[in-house]
């Protein structure tokens, strides 16, 4: 079990590395949200009694990285099925839930480095966090956080056989989620069927669990947040465990 978990693992680690576009091309959008809205709109937050916008964006450009990362991770189930290398490991004598269980492992890790590459830029452009030695409980939310959403593209995938359609469904989940996480704005005083959408928002939570161990600032409790995030990892996972088993090759 633990080997075909650790074979799986590092083959996800092999795709990414040998993928210079794909590394280049998930940092660049991040990066570019930081520079727009970070510098763009840190003047009129400031102006309405905000704290540093950049200081509040930071988190949640970190989350919107890990999601972007995490919920595509799934393509390579459709493509590995598109071109046969699903059959050729699905056949093998191991347990399809180990396989499952070792691409979300490497899934979670590559978004894991991907947000914090982009926390280091971060701190290239200004940014600072309360405390340097909050960068451990961030890094533990970043990787709940991944772990709950390659699951989640895992599970889809496994239920997609369109190479074309699985990006669109991807983009109809994934920006939704991003708008409506309080990623870019503070959710207090928001309409109440706004706020109603965030706060059943699952990203949300990791944003809030990002912005108050890197800044102090939350609009729920850590508490909270590691109960929800902790508790959709397992579910969604168990769930994308069993749609992987059904695969037919």
């Amino acid at each position: 079990m633990i080997q075909t978990i650790y074979v799986m693992w590092l083959r996800q680690l092999k795709r990414y590395w040998r993928s210079k576009s794909r590394l280049i091309g998930s940092i660049g959008q991040p990066l570019l949200f930081l520079v727009a809205f970070g510098f763009g709109f840190s003047p009129v937050f400031e102006k309405a009694g905000g704290v540093d916008y950049m200081q509040f964006l930071v988190p949640g450009i970190v989350a919107m990285t890990i999601l972007f990362t995490s919920m595509f991770t799934g393509i390579e189930v459709v493509w590995d099925r598109r071109f046969g290398f699903l059959k050729e490991t699905l056949v093998a004598p191991i347990s399809r839930t180990d396989i499952m269980i070792g691409r979300t492992l490497g899934g979670a890790t590559i978004s894991v480095i991907q947000g914090l590459v982009v926390l280091l830029l971060a701190f290239l452009i200004g940014f600072r966090p309360v405390s340097w030695f909050s960068i451990l409980p961030a890094v533990f939310f970043m990787f709940l956080l991944s772990i709950f959403l390659t699951g989640f593209g895992t599970a889809i995938a496994s239920r997609i056989d369109d190479m074309q359609a699985f990006p669109m469904i991807m983009n109809l989940l994934i920006m939704p989620m991003f708008f409506l996480s309080g990623a870019l704005f503070p959710i207090d005083g928001l309409p109440s069927f706004i706020k109603l959408l965030v706060l059943v928002n699952p990203l949300s939570y990791g944003v809030d669990g990002l912005r108050a161990t890197l800044t102090g600032v939350m609009s729920f409790t850590l508490p909270l947040d590691l109960t929800v995030l902790a508790g959709l990892s397992i579910l969604v996972n168990l769930v994308g465990a069993w749609l992987f088993s059904r695969i037919e090759i």
